[in-house]
């Protein structure tokens, strides 16, 4: 796993270098739209701090921060309305899964009906 890179995109939009569209942000966790959606909706998650994956994030992030950052990705999904029919969380952990910003991160994935197999998730463009 590489070391964390303060000048990821990720990073960069925390600090407000670079632009999202914010969904939600609180002490914990900024959640934003996607740029390349792979569903319908499609937000990442983001917790403040400099950590690479989920296990960076596990055994360093203070506890107050991991129980924020969980509920945060929570009321998200919560407040995109995706409770009632479901939604998909997915963090890819490493380059064989294919992590390519390492920088913690959880999607969300909702607004249609998810496939089981991963490959083949619905387009944010697709018919209904």
């Amino acid at each position: 796993m590489p070391s964390y890179d303060r000048k990821n995109v990720f990073a960069r939009i925390l600090r407000g270098e670079q632009p999202c569209r914010k969904v939600y942000e609180d002490e914990f966790a900024l959640a934003f739209h996607d740029i390349r959606p792979l569903a319908p909706i499609h937000v990442l998650v983001v917790p403040k701090g400099d950590y690479v994956s989920n296990a960076d994030f596990a055994a360093s992030a203070p506890p107050e921060l991991i129980v924020g950052f969980w509920r945060a990705v929570g009321r998200v999904a919560h407040e995109l309305g995706l409770d009632p029919a479901g939604y998909r969380l997915v963090a890819n952990h490493g380059r064989d899964s294919g992590q390519s910003i390492f920088h913690f991160h959880v999607h969300i994935f909702g607004g249609k009906a998810m496939p089981h197999d991963m490959t083949t998730l619905p387009r944010a463009d697709a018919k209904a």
